[in-house]
Parts: C-alpha cells; structure tokens; sequence
C-alpha cells in the first residue's frame, strides 16, 4: 500500500496529462498538491521538510529556466527576422536528389531546429515543408516526429540535460558522454525509420553515413561540454553531410528549383549563420577553454540549507542548493546573444521594434505555461525525495525486476514523455527513481540516467501533446491519432533496442 501511495502523485500527473489531456501548467500544481497531501497524511511531512524541499526545487527549477527563457527568444527573433525560412530555402536549394533532401529536412534540419527550440517547434515548423515538397500530411508529421527525437536530450539549449542534471546532481561531465553515445544510436535507428516511413529511395550506407556524422559529432560536442550546443552543431553537420550526398545531379528533377534563387528571405541567410556561430563561439570559449572556465566559475551564487526529517525518521542532511556559476551558465551567453542579435537584425535592416515585441510575445506564449508546469513538478520531486518516498519506489522497481530492470529504463523515460508531453519533465519526475535504483543494484548511475532521458527523446515521437501541434500546422486536426499509429511501432522498438544497449552498458560497468 505504501507503495502506492508513494507512486500516487506521479501516477495522478500521468492520468490527468493522458486521459484528461491537461497541459502540464495544470497537471503539474495538482500533482504537486496531491504529494503534498499524501506525504503529509503517509510519509511524516514536516512544516522544515515542506519549506526546504520546495526552496531547493525553485532553485533547481530557476537553473533549468534561465536556459529555457532566453533560448526561446532567440529562435523568435531569428524567426522574426526571416532566418529560420533562410534556412529552409538554402537547404533546398543545396540538395538535388529529392530522396536526399526528405531525408535531410525530416530528420537533420528537424534535430538542428530541435537544438535551437524545442516544445513541438520542430514538427510544426518542418511538417509544413515536407507537404510543401510532396508529401503526404499524415506521412509528414510522422517523418518530423520520429526524425527530430533524437535530439531532444540536447535540445533547446541543453535545457532537457540541465534539468536532469538538477534534480540528480550528477555532474553532466560524467552523464553527458553516456547519453550520448545512447542517443548516437537513436539517432541512427531514427534515421533508418524516418525513411522508411518516407518511402524514399535512400540507400541504407546513406543513412549510416550521416547518421555516423551526426551522432559523433553530438557525441564530441557533449564529451568537450558544449552540451548546449551538441544537438545543434549535429543536426548542421548532418544538413553538410546531406548537402554531400545530395549534390551529384541524376535524372529526377532538381528538388530546390521551385525556389528562386533571388528569394529575399535569403537576405537573413548569412546573418542568421553569424548570429548562431558567434553563440557558439562565445560558448566555446566560455566553457571549452579550461583557463577562462576556471577563472568564471569563482563566480558563484548558492544558499546553505539545514537539516530537516520527517515524522517517520528519513533525514534529508544538510548542504547546499543547486549552484549557479553566472558568467558560464548556458543562459548567459545565449541571452547576451539574444540582445546583441536583436540590434544586428535591425541594423541592416531586417528587424523592427514591431519584430521584437512579436518575439516576445512569442517567447511568452511558449514559455510561460512550461516554467509552470516546471515548477511545480521540480517542486513535487523534490518535496517526494526529501520524504523518502522515491527511494521507496527505487526499492520496490528495484526488488521486482532486479538485474533486467536495465532493460527496461529507457520505457519509464518513454512512458513519462508519452504522458507529459515532455522529456524535461520525464527526467523530473522519473530521475531521482532512476538514480536510486541504480545505486540499489550497483549501476553507475549514469547509465540509467542516460536511459531515462534518452527514452524521453523517443517519447517525443509518440507524445499527444506534440503531435496534435504537428497536425494542426498541416490541416490534420483531430487526426493525430493516425500519425500515432505510424510512429508507436517505431517508438517501441527503438525503446526496446536502448533497453539492450543499457543492459549492455551496465553489465560492462560492473
């Protein structure tokens, strides 16, 4: 019974977000109340415990959104600016084979998109392109789906790892690595779905080229640190290997020919390529420098918490907060970016002070009901592991499959995507479990973590919640549940193949 009652909260969040279809701005606070009361009434919460527990999950959850805010609004002045459509039009213009450039823009263009912002951007952004290049609007937003998740992890900025980061504390020099080398296989097994689902004529050595590409490239991003950049700089580098591929002329007709080479959103082009590598750069130096990371990193902010215990005996010890190092946080550079972006565009003439308060706007629309739903859910982990009730279910899970649990951890990552609609909070609400469990059955506790938030980018490909913004970009409304029935097989057994690489990887460790 009382592990019931410990999985209550999450299984409350799950029911609402999945049979009641809430959006995770009200699921989150009612399950975040739920654990509230249950841990009152079963676990001996404490007014100390209550107050501790959600001071700690705001800061965590201000670590991940200081990411999120500023990473949102440079994808929308980019977007105000013409950029993202430069983007699209180049691509199209670069590669002749049509096969090639499905492939490309259903599953490099959609991961490099996911990169700069996630929520849905990428399906709704993409799908659109696919039917404007022939394709069938339910086979689209399939394609986009399965394509973009492999990215998701380090999507948006790194926004996703950061959160996992927070409410794990493991260090993301020590995860980052594990979770890409996971992902580096999601990526290639998207590849390969995405164009069979495509139906296209692409040659599997094709797929395994720029799937190769992409996954060591994301992989050599993660492992320097550059995790905010890793999706990113992938999805880019798969576009070249792409653009490679699909020079040679054959006999079909050029794919990029509808679009005239003189179009004016082309004048965002080069602009837009300086604004993000000069982020890069910036990011490059910031943290990739070991002298001027260790010089930045003395500046930092954290508060002292006491000690506190519940009526029932479990003790939370004392320590620190989730520690903010301000100069090399992500959020720094990309909101500095951001501005300094804002004034380029309108300087040659490509933004306007009408352009930025519609980036705002934008920014706001997205933005604010996930900080919601972000903190009340970081709230409710929080408030569960300061009450012993996810070391309970880690106890439980853990006696129950024992050593195949392994098998089975990227499907938790994928079932809380599923239901959430979101790999953030997937990792918020499944971590800590994740972790305990780990340690429980002597696993690097890594390897489970990079299951969980890699099943959590699959999850992407099956989530309601971002397929319905897919369909309704393509005039497909209220028929998600036909894309849902292209994209769970695909889910499901990319889950499954995770499942035998973490047991792999845990057996390995041991």
């Amino acid at each position: 019974m009382r592990y019931l009652l410990a999985a209550s909260p999450i299984l409350i969040v799950l029911a609402l977000m999945l049979l009641a279809r809430w959006g995770g701005q009200r699921a989150g606070p009612a399950g975040w109340l739920a654990g509230i009361l249950v841990a009152a009434l079963a676990f001996g919460l404490t007014p100390d415990v209550l107050w501790v527990s959600q001071a700690k999950g705001a800061l965590l959850a201000l670590y991940v959104l200081v990411v999120l805010w500023p990473a949102l609004l440079l994808y929308n002045i980019v977007r105000q600016a013409g950029g993202i459509d430069a983007l699209a039009g180049a691509l199209q213009r670069a590669i002749r084979k049509r096969a090639v450039l499905l492939l490309v823009v259903a599953w490099a263009f959609s991961g490099a998109l996911e990169g700069l912002a996630g929520f849905g951007i990428p399906i709704a952004v993409v799908a659109p392109m696919l039917v404007g290049l022939g394709v069938a609007p339910v086979t689209a937003v399939a394609a986009v789906a399965v394509g973009h998740a492999w990215a998701v992890t380090f999507g948006d900025m790194g926004v996703i790892l950061q959160s996992l980061v927070a409410v794990t504390g493991i260090e993301p020099a020590v995860l980052a690595p594990v979770a890409a080398l996971m992902l580096g296989v999601a990526c290639l097994l998207c590849g390969l779905a995405t164009a069979r689902i495509l139906r296209q004529p692409v040659s599997w050595p094709a797929v395994v080229i720029v799937g190769g590409v992409m996954a060591g490239v994301q992989a050599l991003l993660a492992m320097i640190g550059l995790t905010p950049l890793a999706a990113l700089g992938a999805g880019l580098a798969g576009i070249a290997a792409g653009v490679a591929l699909g020079r040679a002329r054959t006999g079909e007709p050029d794919a990029g020919a509808q679009l005239s080479a003189a179009d004016s959103r082309q004048a965002a082009l080069w602009p837009t390529l300086a604004v993000y590598g000069g982020l890069a750069l910036l990011m490059t130096v910031l943290i990739g420098v070991p002298p001027v990371k260790a010089a930045l990193d003395l500046v930092v902010w954290r508060v002292a918490f006491p000690e506190v215990g519940t009526l029932d005996g479990f003790v939370t010890p004392a320590g620190f907060g989730q520690a903010f190092r301000i100069f090399t946080h992500p959020g720094a550079s990309i909101l500095l970016v951001a501005l300094l972006s804002a004034l380029f565009y309108r300087r040659i003439g490509l933004g306007s002070v009408a352009g930025w308060g519609e980036a705002l706007r934008a920014t706001w629309r997205a933005a604010a009901p996930a900080s919601v739903g972000i903190l009340s859910m970081v709230g409710l982990s929080a408030l569960m592991e300061h009450c012993g009730m996810t070391l309970l279910l880690a106890q439980g899970l853990s006696a129950a499959m024992g050593e195949a649990f392994p098998l089975a951890s990227p499907l938790a990552g994928i079932l809380g995507a599923f239901a959430t609609g979101s790999n953030t909070n997937s990792n918020v609400l499944f971590g800590p479990m994740q972790k305990s469990i780990a340690e429980l059955l002597s696993i690097a506790p890594a390897v489970l973590l990079a299951a969980q938030t890699a099943g959590g980018s699959l999850g992407s490909m099956i989530a309601p919640a971002k397929l319905i913004v897919g369909c309704s970009t393509v005039g497909l409304a209220g028929r998600d549940g036909e894309v849902l029935r292209v994209t769970l097989p695909y889910g499901a057994l990319i889950g499954l193949a995770l499942g035998v690489v973490t047991w792999l990887m845990a057996l390995a460790g041991r």
